[in-house]
């Protein structure tokens, strides 16, 4: 096992960019106990095992929220310190390339420890989905039952709007009537 971080952390190691899962390069070379020039030599080597959908370059109009990927170059302080070199994202096929351009034992159980990580959040998406699902068919049928529940209340009210109403009562004749009998005298 890897000495010290043996779970890679999914929700702040691995970030949602461009529609795929990535890792930075630095988080990534933190984890393999090399520097990220180290690490991106060890790329730069090897170009040919990673493509585009491997690996990228990330441009000024990917947000990434992370302390690793900002460079205090950008900040208002001044210039000191911070990246200098662009920051570039490995998709889980890329970190699994880099098992193979890495040969060191901890590299070995760091990219078994992040295979892992990816699989636990492709776990929880299916998760997520499944429960997205049904909490989808439970709102339906709630809505149903609600829309049905409704027009029998409605229902109910009818009736008793109906039984409010007193009964109409015949009406008599108005004015002055002959009693059609002869008065006895």
């Amino acid at each position: 096992m890897m000495a010290g971080a043996e779970r890679i952390d999914p929700e702040r190691s691995i970030h949602q960019l461009r529609g795929v899962r990535v890792m930075i390069d630095s988080d990534l070379a933190a984890l393999y106990g090399v520097t990220t020039g180290r690490l991106m030599e060890a790329v730069r080597r090897n170009r040919a095992r990673f493509p585009s959908d491997f690996m990228f370059v990330l441009g000024s109009d990917d947000v990434l929220i992370s302390q690793s990927a900002i460079s205090s170059a950008s900040t208002p302080e001044g210039s000191w310190g911070g990246r200098r070199k662009a920051v570039h994202a490995f998709t889980e096929q890329g970190i699994a390339m880099l098992s193979s351009v890495l040969r060191s034992e901890r590299s070995i159980a760091v990219n078994i420890a992040i295979m892992r990580a990816f699989v636990e959040l492709r776990r929880s998406a299916l998760v997520d989905e499944e429960l997205g699902r049904r909490l989808d068919a439970l709102e339906r049928s709630v809505q149903h039952e609600r829309t049905i529940r409704d027009a029998q209340v409605g229902q109910i009210f009818e009736a008793i709007r109906e039984l409010s109403i007193p009964p109409a009562r015949p009406r008599g004749k108005f004015g002055f009537h002959a009693d059609s009998r002869e008065p006895d005298e």
